[in-house]
């Protein structure tokens, strides 16, 4: 239509048809611009929406990185200063004055910069996402391996003798005594002070009935004396899981739970496990080591 009436009026020189098709262009070109307000309008908000959303994952994950210990990489991505998230396209304040030349600049451009910003800001949040993915995963693990760390208490009952060199209760020779007794009359329930697999659940000459755990990681855990096993070789133990009950068996004086905590097989003190907090046992599970040792009281008979 535009086509012909610009036909019309060069044809026939008319002015009131170079007048229409002037109305009409202006008319279009209105339309166009208010369009195109629009949708960089909602396209301004979009981004700055999207820069909200990678603001909030850094500090998420600045703050799970914090309180864990596991590092975060935190992502420099920034909206450009002219894009302004509540704003119109960038605009001012509204009641700041303003003024100036009318100089306009292509819509097209000033929208594929948006789109260019958009799909910036996109690829940030996706990368982020999966940093905080990972950052869960690795969360969960280190989670299950402090659980495999024995650091509950096996029983319910007071600690008696404890680790280290004492005389002998039966031969009165000194002697090294590799874990702590819990004074416990019979029948006591016993648990497991962590998750792990039954390695050894029968009678030892010793020992008496006993239960050997292994934990992963180099650690086990043995319980000692009991009257009763609730569990066999080979089967997977959840912590705090009932696996038997205190007695009388073996080498002992009287009723009472014999409990020790090996690393590499060597025997270690199982109060340094029992008093560990969270974090310590955090250390030790990513170090892959024994806790240290510190000063000991001296064993008492």
């Amino acid at each position: 239509m535009s086509f012909f009436f610009s036909w019309l009026s060069v044809y026939f020189k008319l002015p009131f048809v170079q007048q229409m098709v002037a109305s009409a262009q202006e008319i279009r070109d209105r339309e166009i611009e208010d369009y195109t307000r629009d949708n960089i309008k909602s396209m301004a908000v979009r981004l700055g929406e999207m820069q909200a959303q990678l603001v909030r994952l850094d500090l998420l994950g600045e703050r799970i990185s914090k309180t864990s210990g596991v590092p975060f990489l935190k992502n420099d991505t920034k909206v450009p200063p002219e894009i302004d998230s509540k704003s119109d396209a960038g605009a001012e304040a509204k009641d700041a004055a303003q003024g100036g030349p009318l100089v306009r600049v292509s819509s097209q451009k000033f929208l594929a910069n948006l789109q260019r910003d958009i799909d910036r800001l996109s690829d940030a949040i996706a990368l982020q996402s999966d940093n905080l993915t990972v950052l869960e995963s690795q969360l969960i693990e280190r989670r299950i391996q402090t659980s495999l760390l024995p650091t509950i208490p096996p029983i319910n009952a007071r600690p008696g003798s404890k680790f280290g060199v004492r005389v002998d209760p039966i031969n009165g020779a000194i002697a090294m005594h590799e874990g702590v007794d819990f004074a416990a009359e019979v029948g006591t329930p016993i648990v497991a002070a962590a998750g792990g697999v039954v390695t050894f659940a029968s009678f030892h000459r010793q020992y008496g009935n006993m239960v050997e755990i292994d934990h992963g990681n180099d650690f086990s855990s043995r319980y000692a004396h009991m009257s009763k096993l609730e569990v066999k070789p080979g089967q997977i133990v959840k912590r705090k899981q009932a696996i038997g009950f205190s007695g009388n068996t073996g080498r002992t004086t009287g009723p009472h739970l014999h409990f020790e905590v090996r690393f590499k097989g060597v025997a270690q003190n199982p109060a340094r496990f029992l008093q560990m907090r969270e974090k310590d046992a955090d250390a030790i599970v990513s170090e892959g080591r024994a806790p240290a040792a510190s000063p000991e009281k001296t064993p008492a008979g």
